[in-house]
């Protein structure tokens, strides 16, 4: 009788088993043990420790389910400090047919992205930063047409970047930054992309205007290779809050309509830009860093209100702005390097107190400096130019 119990038992614990297992479809759970095997925890990680596959996968750590269906992936220890994970992308995650978010924490993830994620059309949300993915991205994630992020920064990833990524219709953010990206930025015609984010690649070629969509408000292109004007594209950009075109090979001017949009962060310094920069209104912007071009004319009076202004390495000529001094000595402009420029005078004391929290550089000008003030040390030594220099230039 004991014998029979304990048999009922059994059968009733088997069936329970897989029943629980049998929740996922199956599918979806073969997608799951793919995916598992190909990836470990690094040490000092404990994320698959919840991969039991005799339970319900549903309960699984960074699996979330809708139904019977895997609707987001989140592999990894989110915790800041993780270890993350190692291994591969395994093919099968393509078989996660109702998967709308898949998610790698950074880790040591290696291998080029699966194919078979273009396969993924409910996706949404793609984030697999800081790993070692390797490789071209597929030009069929171009089929992704629900996708709003792509987030692939921190990797290893060569080649161009698809064309067809610039066509996904409900893209918002694209961040691709520090990567080996080279050849020329095709167009993103989705109407609601809010970042782009390009930054540290090798990146070439020159931008069309119309060629990035108004909605942006974060664009970051520095580090990268980039030439020709941009005065058209950015006069159209008018919701930028932060831009960054450092360390490019830009040129042409910059269009004095750029300092009225929202922009909290301007960085356009070490390009080619040239002629004048005449805001039409006093500029909110609180750091402008425009150095390292070849803008010329006199400095604006309209710099005033800015806090962090970097003028450097220019041909600016004439006076400095009274109203930039004034500022400066009230303590509300805490930057003021106008070092490496033509400039021929100042209106500010020998006495003056320049208070402790702000910063002036001089040197370098065509006039002698009226007042003591620590440079930075890429400044050099030399306090003025040559008076050959100045007698000649006609900036």
């Amino acid at each position: 009788m004991k014998m029979v119990s304990y048999a009922l038992f059994l059968v009733a614990l088997f069936q329970c088993s897989f029943l629980a297992v049998a929740i996922l479809d199956p599918l979806d759970f073969l997608a799951l043990q793919s995916i598992r095997k190909s990836l470990h925890d690094l040490p000092g990680s404990n994320f698959f420790a919840s991969w039991d596959f005799t339970s319900d996968p549903c309960n699984f750590a960074g699996v979330y389910c809708d139904s019977d269906k895997v609707i987001a992936l989140n592999l990894g220890d989110p915790r800041a400090g993780s270890p993350g994970l190692t291994g591969r992308i395994d093919a099968a995650i393509g078989k996660l047919s109702a998967l709308a978010e898949f998610s790698i924490v950074p880790g040591r993830v290696y291998g080029s992205l699966p194919q078979s994620i273009s396969q993924l059309k409910e996706l949404r949300f793609l984030a697999i930063s800081r790993n070692f993915i390797s490789g071209d991205i597929p030009a069929s994630l171009g089929q992704l047409r629900r996708l709003k992020t792509l987030d692939l920064s921190y990797n290893q990833l060569t080649g161009e970047i698809p064309r067809s990524i610039g066509t996904l219709p409900e893209l918002n953010n694209v961040i691709l930054c520090h990567n080996h990206f080279s050849g020329s930025i095709s167009p993103f015609l989705s109407k609601v992309l809010t970042r782009l984010d390009l930054k540290h690649n090798a990146l070439t070629g020159s931008l069309v205007p119309d060629s990035l969509p108004p909605s942006l408000q974060s664009l970051s292109l520095s580090w990268n290779k980039l030439t020709g004007p941009v005065d058209k594209l950015l006069s159209r950009l008018d919701q930028l809050s932060y831009l960054d075109l450092s360390l490019n090979q830009f040129t042409g001017p910059i269009p004095d309509r750029l300092f009225s949009f929202p922009i909290k962060n301007l960085q356009l310094e070490r390009n080619l830009f040239s002629g004048s920069v005449q805001p039409a209104d006093q500029v909110t912007i609180s750091t402008v860093d425009l150095s390292h071009n070849r803008l010329s004319g006199q400095i604006s009076p309209m710099f005033s209100t800015v806090q962090n202004l970097y003028l450097n390495n220019n041909r600016f000529t004439g006076k400095v702005p009274a109203s930039i001094v004034d500022q400066l000595l009230a303590g509300n402009i805490q930057t003021l390097y106008l070092q490496h420029n033509y400039l021929t005078g100042i209106e500010i004391k020998p006495t003056a107190d320049i208070p402790v929290k702000s910063s002036l550089c001089l040197q370098y000008n065509c006039m002698v400096t009226p007042v003591q003030a620590p440079c930075p040390f890429k400044a050099g030594n030399d306090k003025t130019r040559p008076t050959a220099q100045c007698s000649e230039f006609k900036g």
